[in-house]
């Protein structure tokens, strides 16, 4: 039977998946840049798409050399240790739950700007089980989806912008100019304000890194295609949307909490109006919503990965009749609506985990890359990034990385470390559960076997005693005189036998005179016995000499069997003897 061969992606099929992801960052990356560098934020934007510029041929080497699923674990794990890799890993994974719950929320928020009596929770529960829905029903039917959605993004951010250059030429740049002459109040200088500016900012390039962690679905060339339309479409759309928000916005009001959430769509209202500002919001939805799409095929793609790799249980290897990994994304959902709930829709507590989650991903992958060159070099790659691009790159993420650490906490909020740790140590643990477990299994063998040696040592010795004691009486032979060959009357012997004694062997006696005959069938009849009875061994002796007492004596000392263990049938009328003159053998028939 022919195995059914999975529809591959195109260029425009995998730029849309991980590009509705790092386009939708422009709906809060550009308030969150002016917020910290005001007027300079357009700069740190532009700061950040020379790091992602850096990165392409980063991601380029790493994926060309090593094209399989899993990104920065991927590099890792064919460089260096597979705890390396599963901590790239578990950050990539906590990156990808914040992505699902924070754009699902996100576009919840913006939807129900247009639709206000919509529950919030339960809207964004059904979103998350939209895409976990869509993705298991297979990724080339996701990619459609994708696609609808990226291609309507970009088209209102075009119609936005043609808006607001209209807007611009007949009202003029007064607004801007004033901005740029406006004084740093937030921040003590100019350098920590782009410092801090910038450290913001990178968050508007996460879902970069989702392209590497599909790219086995993706047919051949079209990987850093991939990249290279995300690099644009970032280095384009995030400084412009910053220089028009300056250009329409004194920076006070930038900075205040009503234009943070929504600025795109206050950008709208201002110059086109209440349509505009509507199908603004529609956009930010359905782009978010494409984010959240993206972090199930991608965390589909890692899992995948890993599970092969045994570092997850193999229970998550059960496929669809559409190639999907099921129970990965079911697991994955559960997961993000655990969180939901866990936050009651306050998800800006993730934005910890979600921050540092990635750009220490980001910084592996540039370790990765240097690791690959040293280990790896004679692995032939479709493209190499110079030694100086690599440094300069991770040397970037690390100031980025550090500069969110460093940011102080909204009111009484823990910090982004506190939170980031509150959920990355159960995910390592975990992880290192599963990496170890055959040592934990072997300790936890010797714990059980310390704790219960001596227990089974004692149950061993008793039952080896009992065992014996069993053996002693089973051993007792008993002994039955019969006179003839009636079987039936046999039967009731070993019947009793089985019924009240303890034994595993009895001897039937027929005693015979000089001359006197053997009944012609005894001997069958008691072979016949022998087989019905196989738990009890029968042993026929002929023995010659007169039925009494001397006999009986005489045999019992000879074959040290007690008199009380000999049975004989009732004596007639015509037996010479007494019972009581047989020294105590038993009446059994």
């Amino acid at each position: 039977m022919e195995t059914k061969t999975h529809k591959k992606l195109n260029e425009l099929e995998s730029t849309a998946i991980c590009g509705n992801d790092i386009s939708s960052s422009v709906l809060y990356v550009s308030a969150l840049a002016i917020s910290f560098a005001g007027q300079y934020a357009w700069i740190t934007l532009l700061i950040v798409s020379v790091v992602l510029f850096l990165f392409r041929r980063i991601y380029g080497e790493v994926v060309g050399a090593l094209p399989l699923n899993g990104g920065a674990y991927n590099a890792l794990l064919n460089t260096t240790s597979k705890f390396m890799a599963s901590f790239a890993a578990t950050l990539t994974i906590l990156s990808y739950m914040a992505t699902a719950v924070i754009s699902a929320n996100e576009a919840i928020h913006y939807l129900h700007h247009v639709i206000p009596a919509m529950p919030i929770i339960a809207t964004t529960i059904g979103l998350l089980s939209l895409f976990a829905l869509l993705t298991i029903g297979g990724i080339t039917e996701s990619a459609k989806v994708a696609i609808g959605i990226f291609l309507f993004h970009l088209s209102s951010l075009v119609l936005l912008s043609g808006f607001i250059i209209f807007f611009l030429i007949n009202n003029g740049i007064g607004i801007f100019l004033d901005n740029w002459s406006f004084p740093v109040s937030k921040n003590e200088s100019i350098l920590t304000a782009i410092f801090l500016g910038f450290s913001a900012s990178m968050l508007g390039v996460s879902g970069f890194e989702s392209s590497a962690n599909f790219v086995e679905e993706q047919k051949k060339g079209v990987f850093p295609k991939t990249l290279k339309n995300m690099w644009i479409i970032v280095s384009i759309i995030n400084p412009l949307m910053a220089v028009f928000a300056l250009s329409l916005f004194a920076i006070p009001l930038l900075q205040s909490d009503a234009y943070q959430n929504t600025l795109l769509v206050e950008m709208a209202q201002h110059v086109g109006g209440n349509w505009v500002a509507i199908l603004i919001s529609i956009d930010a939805f359905l782009v978010l919503s494409g984010a959240v799409l993206t972090s199930f095929v991608g965390v589909s793609g890692l899992l995948e990965r890993m599970t092969l790799d045994r570092i997850m249980p193999q229970f998550f290897l059960k496929k669809n009749k559409k190639g999907s990994s099921y129970r990965i994304i079911i697991m994955f959902f559960i997961l993000s609506v655990s969180v939901l709930l866990i936050t009651q829709g306050e998800v800006s507590v993730l934005a910890g985990v979600y921050t540092i989650s990635f750009l220490s991903v980001m910084a592996l992958f540039g370790i990765g890359n240097i690791l690959l060159k040293a280990k790896r070099g004679q692995l032939p790659r479709p493209e190499k990034a110079k030694w100086i691009s690599v440094v300069l790159a991770i040397i970037g993420v690390i100031i980025a990385l550090i500069g969110n650490i460093l940011m102080e906490p909204e009111k009484e909020q823990p910090s982004n470390l506190i939170v980031f740790l509150d959920y990355f140590i159960p995910f390592i643990v975990f992880v290192v559960i599963m990496l170890n477990r055959t040592l934990i299994l072997k300790l936890i063998l010797k714990l059980i076997h310390y704790m219960f040696d001596p227990l089974r040592k004692t149950v061993f010795s008793m039952d080896k005693k009992i065992t014996q004691t069993i053996d002693r009486i089973n051993k007792q032979e008993f002994v039955f005189f019969t006179k003839g060959d009636n079987i039936a009357t046999l039967n009731k012997v070993m019947l009793y036998i089985i019924k009240n004694e303890h034994t595993k062997k009895i001897k039937i006696v027929h005693v015979v005179s000089h001359n006197e005959s053997i009944p012609k069938n005894l001997a069958e009849e008691i072979k016949f016995l022998d087989r019905e009875y196989p738990q009890i061994k029968i042993e026929f002796i002929i023995e010659e000499g007169i039925f009494g007492p001397e006999l009986i004596n005489q045999l019992s000392k000879r074959w040290n069997i007690p008199v009380n263990f000999i049975f004989i049938g009732s004596p007639s009328e015509k037996f010479e003897h007494k019972v009581e003159d047989l020294g105590g053998v038993r009446l059994i028939i």
